[in-house]
């Protein structure tokens, strides 16, 4: 698959019209992608409405963790984390659809996702998260390491507008990002910050 650019992850602690309020913003900013991630009980309602949000915009949308709301609200995929299930198991049941892979700092792991039929990895936490302050941390590094797998690769925690230059370096394709996208003044605003980013890197 293709994948640059902002990799906009859905926040916590919102209302559902809160929520589509923001990521409507979020979508205005042009986001290369929306991954819906709820820790509490994930909405199928919720969940179908954002899906029908990002189709309208042609934005592929993910849902974190589980597969089964993914294929019921007609997500474009589903991305697992350690604990989520075998990716192997999954791809499957994910015919024509993305599947996510978190690696964490290991890139053992990124290769046996690719093996197991996954169309991007990620990493992380590449800085302290205040979403996760107990992750584990990601070595930079391990992005132009993990450039032969040929799949995408995406770094998430932590990140912000000013770090995020160092992890394009470091060959990043996506940025995952929640706080510093959603609780920002403008959503709008701020995604548009991250996306010329990306051209700018593109054009050096």
């Amino acid at each position: 698959m293709k994948l640059r650019g902002l990799y906009a992850i859905t926040p916590e602690l919102l209302d559902t019209e809160a929520l589509l309020r923001a990521v409507a913003q979020a979508l205005d900013g042009e986001i290369a992608l929306l991954q819906y991630r709820r820790k509490s009980k994930q909405r199928l309602k919720e969940a179908r409405a954002l899906a029908r949000m990002c189709q309208a915009r042609a934005v592929p949308f993910i849902v974190n963790d589980d597969m089964e709301l993914a294929l019921r609200c007609g997500a474009d995929g589903v991305h697992l984390g350690r604990d989520d299930g075998d990716p192997a198991a999954a791809r499957p049941n994910l015919k024509g659809r993305v599947l996510g892979v978190s690696c964490y700092n290991s890139l053992d792991a990124a290769r046996a996702a690719v093996a197991a039929g996954a169309d991007y990895v990620a990493f992380g936490s590449v800085f302290p998260s205040p979403t996760k302050p107990g992750a584990v941390q990601a070595p930079l590094a391990l992005f132009g390491e993990a450039r032969a797998l040929g799949v995408p690769l995406v770094a998430i925690g932590g990140i912000t507008l000013q770090n995020a230059p160092r992890l394009l370096r470091a060959g990043a394709d996506a940025l995952a990002v929640i706080s510093d996208l959603f609780e920002a003044p403008d959503i709008t605003e701020r995604a548009r910050a991250y996306g010329k980013l990306f051209r700018h890197d593109h054009a050096q």
